[in-house]
């Protein structure tokens, strides 16, 4: 006999089945032994009876929760709760045959069952992670992920867009060059990407038009916030002949809508947006927050509370979760954003917020090699150093732009969980490298 899972048993209904699983829950009684069985499935109840095999029944009290074990038996229907208004059909398996496959030790280090305190035990939880993650919400994290990214590839896909893989060591740091991980490379050091942004200009230099990306991304950020990880999962798209930053803006709402209309498959509560996304520049910003006394920390980016409270603000006038901030000052992005032609103070960029949290940077690129030399020196980067990427626009490179999104952050927000490090598999922060 060949195992199947605990839902196809169920749909099955009678006969008789192997089933392999998790031994979440045990009640030992005089002559019954009640074992839940869980799989990815979801759960089964056990009968052994002592009458029917006392060797079974004297096994089964050997058993740890969170043993692994493999069991034959009769599906039987199971009988409904006394006084239940709405009794559903329900099966159990009246065990003939019982195999320990995997003996877990006695006393588990973390609860897998009970009602946990996030925050307080967060910590704690994360170093068992393994076992953590065999909750059942643990579980749902992950498989929001997977329809969120299938929701977003399928729609650059329809779009003619080409996957690349860009690597994480570089030989100088990009960006502004800080915040970079520094590494040992043979007799040299080289450092971890802090972004695959110039790389995806080379494809774009290179006649791609149209690229994207998913992979780990590097910030030696000393950040010990709930939406920070020193390691993190970025999707990154770039994408050439465009007009203005707003074509960017416009491609990222068809394509989070696609994976959003995804995640709607796993029957969770979510408000799948609508285009348009509200847009307001900076400045709109700052003076709908200074209307209700929000004061700025500084002038030239939004700080925590900003994002917040402009979030709550669009969410009451127009219904909307999500919200475009555009029109950046040069102050506080890097030399390769375009600036506006009738004021070289602001950048072609934007930020994109989601329930109170940045998930998006993105920006019109500069292409034009003249300037974008001029702009890196005023950014104080040394050009020796940029010399291959300034490279990519010596032979003719097309207007281009694109995003960098930060997914942990968006299925943060969809579930309502307090922080990142809860919905990354395994979490690295300033103090985290293990397990």
């Amino acid at each position: 006999m060949s195992r199947i899972s605990i839902a196809n048993a169920k749909a099955q209904g009678v006969g008789e089945v192997e089933i392999t699983g998790f031994v979440q829950n045990i009640r030992l009684m005089k002559g019954l032994a009640f074992l839940d069985l869980r799989d990815l499935s979801g759960n089964m109840q056990l009968v052994i009876e002592e009458s029917r095999d006392a060797s079974i029944y004297e096994l089964a009290q050997t058993i740890n929760l969170e043993s692994i074990v493999s069991v034959t038996g009769e599906l039987k229907e199971k009988p409904a709760k006394k006084n239940d208004p709405n009794p559903v059909k329900d099966y159990e398996l009246s065990v003939s045959s019982l195999n320990i496959i995997s003996l877990a030790e006695a006393n588990l280090p973390i609860p897998v069952l009970t009602k946990i305190d996030n925050e307080a035990n967060l910590e704690n939880r994360l170093d068992w992670r393994w076992l953590d993650l065999r909750r059942d919400e643990h579980r749902l994290i992950f498989q929001v992920w997977t329809k969120l990214e299938e929701g977003f590839r399928a729609q650059l896909l329809s779009e003619n867009f080409t996957q690349i893989y860009t690597p994480c060591l570089m030989s100088t740091a990009s960006e502004t060059g800080s915040e970079v991980f520094e590494v040992k490379y043979f007799d040299t050091k080289a450092y971890l990407s802090q972004s695959p942004q110039f790389y995806k200009q080379m494809a774009i230099a290179s006649g791609f038009e149209k690229v994207f990306m998913t992979g780990p991304v590097f910030r030696a950020e000393a950040s010990f916030t709930s939406r920070h990880v020193t390691e993190f999962t970025g999707w990154d798209f770039e994408f050439a002949y465009i007009k203005s930053h707003h074509d960017i803006m416009d491609l990222e709402e068809r394509a989070l809508i696609s994976a959003f209309k995804k995640v709607s498959e796993l029957n969770i509560d979510l408000d799948i947006p609508t285009a348009p996304f509200p847009r307001l520049s900076l400045q709109e910003v700052k003076e709908k927050l200074q209307a209700i006394g929000v004061t700025s920390e500084k002038d030239d980016d939004l700080s925590p509370e900003e994002e917040r409270e402009i979030c709550r603000l669009i969410k009451e006038e127009q219904g909307h979760d999500f919200v475009f901030v555009t029109d950046y000052p040069i102050t506080t992005r890097p030399f390769y954003h375009m600036r506006h032609e009738n004021d070289n103070n602001l950048t072609k960029s934007f930020d994109l917020l989601y329930r109170g949290v940045e998930i998006t940077t993105g920006a019109q690129r500069e292409h034009r090699l003249d300037v974008l030399e001029k702009q890196a020196v005023e950014k104080g980067m040394n050009l020796d150093e940029l010399k291959d990427y300034l490279n990519f626009f010596r032979y003719g490179c097309s207007p281009h732009g694109g995003v960098g999104i930060g997914p942990a952050r968006i299925i943060m927000k969809i579930l309502n969980i307090d922080n990142v490090k809860e919905v990354c598999f395994l979490p690295r922060d300033v103090k985290r490298l293990r397990p």
